[in-house]
């Protein structure tokens, strides 16, 4: 991808919309909209780096109720011209075709390395890479899988989408609290960009999942970027074409 003079790519993620109740998962929804058209001006392409929700699972004829104004407002940046493109993550696993037949936002199930200009980006959830959290992988397997998914569609939409959200919530809630801890080169995503870079340069890793707002460097002038959230800190990353910076979204 060239970018053309004066555009810039966006990278955000953890959203968790629906968490911890309703009216406080509509007003981070708004929030998220205003953001949204604030960067519409200057945005060739906008990245959606997983757990966009709290908990989503398709049915064929079946989505979550709720998230309109968010919809809608990517609606309304891809029919502008803005390519957007979404990545699952540990709480959204189940996305199938709605969104690319209703948005024209294609969606990854894994992570992808892309040509930006001059630079190589790195960009994915961050769920189930590096070493251990052995039984979180074999879950995931197991919850990817194209059969277990159509056995759990067998049970009704209020049934099979009420089960996914109370299993979500008896994780980690992800309240607005003390920051998680980050471990520098003992984090695991950190390891596997060290152990990627063996065998590829990468200039930017761009992942999610750990609720970290944090820029870390790494050899080779490599960097690792985690994107945060919107429950802590309304984070994002911007690619101007020659640097990639993260921010904070401050509405004025």
């Amino acid at each position: 991808m060239e970018l053309p003079k004066g555009k810039k790519v966006y990278f955000a993620s953890d959203f968790h919309l629906g968490i911890p109740d309703r009216l406080t998962s509509i007003a981070r929804e708004k929030r998220l909209c205003i953001w949204l058209d604030s960067i519409k001006n200057d945005a060739a392409c906008l990245y959606l780096v997983g757990d966009i929700f709290d908990t989503w699972f398709e049915y064929r004829n079946v989505i979550p109720k709720g998230y309109s104004r968010f919809m809608g407002k990517l609606a309304e940046l891809s029919d502008s011209g803005i390519k957007i493109e979404a990545f699952t993550g540990n709480h959204d696993l189940w996305m199938r075709g709605y969104f690319m037949e209703e948005l024209n936002v294609p969606v990854h199930y894994n992570p992808i390395t892309i040509a930006i200009n001059d630079k190589k980006f790195f960009i994915g959830h961050g769920d189930g890479l590096g070493p251990g959290d052995n039984g979180y992988k074999l879950l995931k397997a197991v919850m990817s899988n194209s059969f277990s998914q159509w056995l759990y569609r067998r049970l009704h939409p209020d049934t099979g989408v009420g089960f996914a959200g109370w299993l979500s919530r008896l994780g980690p809630k992800h309240a607005d609290g003390p920051d998680e801890a980050f471990f520098g080169d003992n984090e695991w995503l950190v390891q596997f960009a060290n152990e990627k870079l063996k065998t590829e340069h990468i200039d930017y890793f761009i992942f999610g999942h750990r609720h970290i707002a944090i820029e870390y460097p790494l050899k080779g002038d490599s960097l690792y970027v985690n994107l945060g959230d919107w429950i802590k800190y309304d984070s994002y990353a911007v690619f101007d074409g020659s640097n990639l910076k993260l921010k904070f979204y401050k509405p004025e």
